[in-house]
């Protein structure tokens, strides 16, 4: 069962046993941000400065995730002249051209 439907299913309970379902719905958002307040205190993203907090990491994970496609690119092109590289020596040695590498 998933939080939603574990909620529902209170909501439902306690409404049944006589409790207004305002007042219980009041209860679940008050719960909820005193829940989000405390998660937000445990990371540390209470002061004033936390949404420039935020949107910094942000920008520092989009260059990270940029720098790793970058340096993958170039990996991938580095082993391709490799290997092409690796190809024309190899069919020059096939071909006879050996004397051309040896000077």
């Amino acid at each position: 069962m998933n939080e939603a439907a574990m909620l529902t299913g209170l909501i439902a309970q306690a409404a049944g046993k006589g409790a207004d379902l305002v007042t219980l719905r009041a209860l679940v958002e008050e719960a909820s941000e005193v829940g989000a307040s405390r998660a937000l205190a445990r990371v540390g993203l209470t002061d004033a400065k936390a949404a420039h907090d935020v949107g910094e990491l942000r920008a520092l994970l989009g260059a990270w995730r940029e720098a790793k496609k970058s340096a993958r690119a170039a990996l991938v092109g580095w082993l391709v002249r490799l290997t092409l590289a690796g190809l024309v020596m190899g069919l020059a040695v096939t071909v006879g051209l050996k004397g051309v590498f040896a000077e």
